[in-house]
């Protein structure tokens, strides 16, 4: 939208002076090529995090696996020392 204005002031002497001033709102027409980049950084950063998190939660599964193999190892023991000591 654009809009012009016209101002016209007046001296004590009786001097008339306008003044021109347009006004232009470009509000809705800027930056469309840098939107666009915008929102395929953020995709791909999405996408990079979704990689990144789920590759760390295979490592959780295979911690934990290992833990729960160790622990039963220990149990195993347990029991082959205590069927010794009753025997």
């Amino acid at each position: 939208m654009t809009e012009e204005r016209i101002t016209e002031t007046r001296t004590p002497s009786g001097d008339t002076h306008t003044t021109h001033t347009v006004v232009t709102d470009d509000r809705g027409r800027s930056g469309g090529g840098a939107k666009w980049g915008l929102l395929l950084l953020v995709a791909l950063a999405a996408v990079a995090a979704f990689l990144i998190f789920s590759q760390m939660s295979g490592a959780e599964v295979a911690k934990d696996n290992a833990v729960a193999d160790a622990a039963n190892s220990v149990g195993a023991a347990a029991e082959n020392v205590s069927d010794a000591v009753t025997e």
